[in-house]
């Protein structure tokens, strides 16, 4: 099916590659279709404008057309020299189609301005069935250099025949300036021309995605690939009849010299037809295909991880050696020591009162109980007495994010860029790692300093592209065989270029049962199931807080081992067998928000559906009923399912209209209380 879909993309590009050798005064077509989606872009011959004409649902015939009247054109950006839009004439310089990973194509544009003062590169690309298109756009200015003071990497336009429209958003993680922990957010679309802003990045408020759907359930969705701060506006003006979006990088004044390329931040364009978790399905998967790092271990992950920060920094390698020896009883697949390892932060050697065998030693007899071995790392943060800022003080950034009293680095600065690097490889060979936490407040930092190498006017463009995302791309491309985990003291950087850098994301930092799965009820919309890891907090195990963390991404115990006792060791173990035996679905699956969001005094249920079989867990959270009716959904109406639980001993065989309609009840015994449903098919 995947070759069938693949010829037709390249049968399709072919075409278009084909028509640009008509007469001149004919207009350029190109038809990036895969057989999912259909994106139609056109060079007019009478005024060599540059635009996109529609996004065609190629399976259902939804049809988004931009105003015959729409400026609005991939190319969107403003330098010191003035705008480049869609009035700007254009010049075609290339056309071309090539395979690219995963089964892709790419569709390769190049024009250049009439003045020919800018050489644009447009990638256009997509993947058999996967009904979306991932942009990216290359500037180089040949005359001469150029500050990018605006580039709009979000810029669509579309009749709004459609309307009314609602909108739907997630927040991420954040304490200051106000708590926020991934809230789905649906909102209507005022006609008024409104606009409804998204403000994502590091620090910011929201994830970076945005999904909308009109009156009969046919929908777009949008994700951009920038850890920096951003904003995304969508309005809808009925009474000019427009559908508009646009996208502006916050405090964007990045110099260009001629003949070096400047990169406008990747984002991606999505067809959906039904309810948000349509949307957030096909979401996931192409970012699953197109964007995200490769997750390690194959249907080994997500792991069961355990974590030292139950013990916060009082570690040594005699508490440690015996936590990992329970661990690996307990099934335990990964194993993390956090914060405290080194003496302080910037100085990133082990601590040789805590570690005297060496944290190597340490690091062996982890991987000899079969688990990898994971440190954190704050890559941006020193502390005061620490030797890289005696010895540079001129290192820090111009704004300090006090994280555990650190004092803030400026990776965008060239040196300290470069030194971070060679630490975290120092680290990752010295102690054999296999995998980073890293962790800090606000990766992105601002900067105005004005003896750094980055402009100072544009902290926030050069502190992502230039700062974090270059070091940690570059470890992975130095050192593949060791994964990075985002943590930013919390999950407060939810982006897409996020997922291209790290295997997973933390939500939610250590913020109890009831905060986990609040945080991954609403990562689980936009990201892949692996993106919502959880920190579950040193506490007495039960299946109410076991469960809360167990739908997800990895499941990390921060629980002091030794304190257990054996019921509760072998409970943990039978909990993590649980956790190993369904975690391949929820990874794979589509997820179902079967409930409204977790809350105190209701009942909350979350769901998988892979390859046929449906996996829910539910949780009671003190809702005064202790009976609860579970209707899965995606099943197949006809098909006769065997439905067993986690804990209740019936087992049941019901077909799938009856599951969706009728229902399974669930009997909970404890005011908090979980319970895991698993509905397979009966084969004959």
């Amino acid at each position: 099916m995947e070759q069938m879909f693949l010829a037709k993309s390249i049968a399709l590009s072919l075409m278009a590659a084909l028509s640009m050798s008509a007469q001149e005064t004919k207009d350029r077509r190109w038809a990036i279709s895969n057989g999912s989606i259909t994106a139609n872009y056109r060079l007019a011959a009478s005024t060599q404008r540059f635009r996109l004409d529609s996004i065609v649902d190629a399976v259902t015939g939804a049809r988004w057309a931009a105003p015959t009247d729409s400026a609005v054109s991939p190319i969107n950006l403003t330098t010191d020299a003035g705008t480049i839009d869609g009035r700007t004439p254009m010049i075609l310089r290339a056309s071309r189609l090539e395979s690219i990973a995963q089964g892709g194509t790419r569709t390769q544009i190049v024009l250049r301005d009439s003045a020919e003062q800018f050489e644009f590169t447009l990638d256009l690309e997509v993947w058999p069935q996967h009904p979306a298109v991932r942009q990216s756009l290359q500037v180089v200015p040949l005359a001469q250099a150029v500050v990018i003071r605006a580039a709009d990497f979000m810029p669509w336009q579309f009749s709004a025949a459609g309307g009314p429209y609602r909108t739907f958003q997630v927040n991420q993680w954040a304490i200051i300036p106000q708590p926020v922990n991934f809230e789905p957010i649906e909102m209507k679309l005022s006609p008024a021309g409104v606009a409804q802003t998204v403000s994502s990045g590091s620090g910011a408020t929201q994830c970076a995605w945005l999904a909308l759907r009109d009156r009969q359930d046919r929908g777009l969705f949008w994700g951009w690939e920038f850890d920096g701060r951003a904003e995304v506006s969508i309005r809808h003006d009925a009474r000019r009849d427009r559908l508009t979006v646009s996208s502006e990088i916050t405090g964007l004044n990045h110099p260009v010299a001629a003949g070096e390329p400047f990169e406008v931040p990747a984002s991606f364009i999505g067809v959906f037809h039904g309810d948000w978790d349509e949307a957030g399905y096909r979401t996931q998967r192409f970012a699953e295909t197109a964007i995200a790092a490769a997750a390690p271990g194959g249907v080994r992950f997500p792991y069961a991880v355990w974590d030292s920060w139950g013990y916060q920094k009082e570690i040594d390698e005699v508490v440690l050696r015996r936590n990992a020896e329970l661990a690996a009883q307990a099934g335990i697949e990964l194993f993390v020591v956090d914060l405290g390892w080194a003496p302080q932060m910037g100085d990133w050697v082990e601590d040789p009162k805590k570690f005297p065998s060496g944290l190597k030693a340490l690091a062996r007899y982890v991987h000899s109980l079969g688990m990898k071995f994971g440190l954190h790392f704050v890559p941006t943060e020193a502390a005061p007495a620490s030797a890289v800022l005696r010895e540079h003080p001129d290192w820090v950034s111009s704004e300090t994010y006090h994280y555990h009293g650190a004092v803030s680095l400026c990776p965008g600065h060239k040196p300290v860029r470069e030194w971070v690097l060679k630490e975290v490889l120092k680290i990752i060979d010295n102690y054999e790692v296999d995998w980073i936490l890293q962790d800090g407040q606000t990766l992105v930092k601002f900067c105005n300093r004005k003896d750094h190498t980055h402009a100072a006017d544009d902290s926030n463009y050069s502190n992502s592209v230039d700062g974090i995302d270059w070091i940690v791309a570059e470890a992975r491309r130095l050192r593949p065989n060791t994964v990075w985990e985002n943590c930013a003291n919390g999950g407060s950087m939810m982006t897409f270029k996020m997922l291209r850098n790290y295997v997973t994301s933390i939500t939610n930092d250590a913020s109890g049962s009831l905060g986990a799965r609040q945080g991954m009820f609403g990562a689980t919309f936009p990201f892949p199931p692996r993106y919502a890891d959880r920190y579950m907090p040193d506490s007495k195990l039960n299946a109410y807080v076991t469960r809360s963390f167990m739908f997800g991404g990895p499941w990390v115990f921060m629980n002091r081992l030794p304190e257990m006792s054996d019921d509760d060791l072998r409970f943990a173990q039978s909990e993590v067998a649980r956790f190993k035996g369904f975690r391949d679905e929820v990874r794979d699956g589509k997820i179902f928000h079967l409930s409204a969001r977790p809350n105190e005094g209701v009942v909350d249920a979350v769901q998988t559906l892979e390859g046929g079989e449906a996996v829910a867990v539910v949780t009671r959270d003190q809702a005064t009923a202790p009976r609860f009716v579970l209707r899965l959904r995606g099943l197949d109406e006809a098909q006769l399912y065997t439905v067993t639980f986690a804990d209740d001993p019936r087992v049941l065989t019901m077909s799938g209209q009856q599951l969706m309609e009728q229902g399974v009840p669930i009997n909970f015994e404890e005011f908090r209380d979980a319970e895991i449903v698993y509905a397979r098919p009966v084969h004959p």
